[in-house]
């Protein structure tokens, strides 16, 4: 019997991955991303959108944007964020078609 040659995942590979579905596995995380795969928002606009405090919201772009999950740009004194990569965005509605899926 020929023995196959398993290729394995790098660490630092896995621990990455581990960190971004950890990240998605926060409910406000994920209504955050849907929010801006849909349109891209200032802190105020997705304040009011979730109703929470623009620093809780703050609080959670920052872990997504240490995570390169959204990114922002300055529009004078506002920055605008979206998402930043497609890829999770893709997972993520894949994700709430099969639990919305009958």
């Amino acid at each position: 019997m020929e023995q196959k040659d398993h290729a394995f995942l790098a660490e630092t590979t896995v621990e990455e991955a581990s960190r971004i579905f950890k990240a998605l596995g926060d409910p406000t995380r994920i209504k955050i991303l849907y929010l801006l795969s849909q349109e891209e928002c200032s802190v105020s606009h997705i304040s009011e959108v979730l109703e929470m405090s623009a620093s809780a919201v703050s609080h959670q772009l920052s872990t997504l944007r240490a995570l390169r999950l959204v990114k922002f740009r300055r529009e004078g004194n506002t920055l605008l964020y979206t998402y930043d990569d497609d890829h999770v965005i893709s997972i993520l509605q894949q994700v709430l078609h099969h639990v919305e899926h009958d």
